[in-house]
């Protein structure tokens, strides 16, 4: 998929690059769970026992050396798993069966369920790049204007661009004009929009109650927004006024 100015679709920060992303850290403890069931896997209880003393004089031979023990709590965790399988053979009688055991299903399952939900947000977050570039594609072509509806996570999709992309002045200009239309008719999505974007959107309003074109150059109302939002919306509240006094009666 190619923008509509001929850019290379935008990707979230980590699909860009992965050589130097910070490496999820090991988890040390699960690892050493993960090798005892393996080792497990068709013990019956009596072996399990002797798995579970020879870990135990493994352990009391690490307290003397400070170089095994720092095993990021593997060994520990080894020892306890060995623990846990002797008691469940103890109650079920054996062999071992990664399959059978609770414990292990539920673990499985919440690293499923976690797997997925990483999958959904990452499917979210190239959604909104997919979005984003979208909108930078439309400012570019000069698409980008009141007949585009607004669409839910367009807000979300503009915290992705790079201000000094000479096409985002374009694209809040926009937001400006989409301000209470389409999907940011409901308060609550307005509420999501930039305080820039809502501020520049409160004195285009109230210049348009003036009887001033909205539709020319007025980079000014942007940098005034983005400069100083309270004393735009101080001369917007002030222009309102003064609207309403010149239309009110003699």
């Amino acid at each position: 998929m190619n923008t509509s100015d001929g850019r290379r679709p935008r990707r979230v920060p980590e699909a860009r690059s992965r050589a130097g992303a910070p490496r999820t850290p090991i988890d040390y403890a699960k690892v050493g769970r993960s090798s005892v069931r393996r080792r497990a896997r068709g013990m019956t209880h009596s072996e399990a026992v002797a798995a579970l003393e020879g870990a135990e004089q493994q352990a009391h031979l690490d307290r003397r050396d400070e170089a095994a023990a720092d095993d990021g709590g593997r060994r520990a965790a080894e020892l306890t798993e060995w623990q846990r399988v002797v008691q469940l053979l103890a109650a079920t009688g054996g062999p071992y069966d990664l399959d059978a055991d609770v414990v292990v299903q539920e673990e499985l399952a919440e690293d499923r369920r976690r797997e997925e939900a990483e999958q959904q947000r990452r499917q979210e977050q190239q959604q909104l790049a997919d979005q984003a570039d979208e909108l930078l594609g439309l400012a570019g072509a000069g698409r980008l204007d009141r007949t585009v509806a607004s669409r839910p996570g367009d807000e979300a999709a503009r915290a992705l661009l790079d201000d000094y992309d000479y096409r985002v002045p374009a694209v809040d200009d926009w937001f400006a004009h989409a301000n209470h239309a389409g999907h940011y008719a409901d308060p609550a999505a307005v509420g999501l929009l930039l305080v820039s974007v809502r501020t520049c959107a409160a004195l285009l309003a109230a210049l348009a109650r003036t009887g001033a074109p909205i539709d020319g150059d007025l980079e000014f109302v942007w940098r005034l927004a983005q400069a100083d939002p309270a004393v735009t919306n101080a001369l917007a509240t002030w222009l309102e006024t003064a609207a309403a006094v010149k239309g009110g009666p003699a």
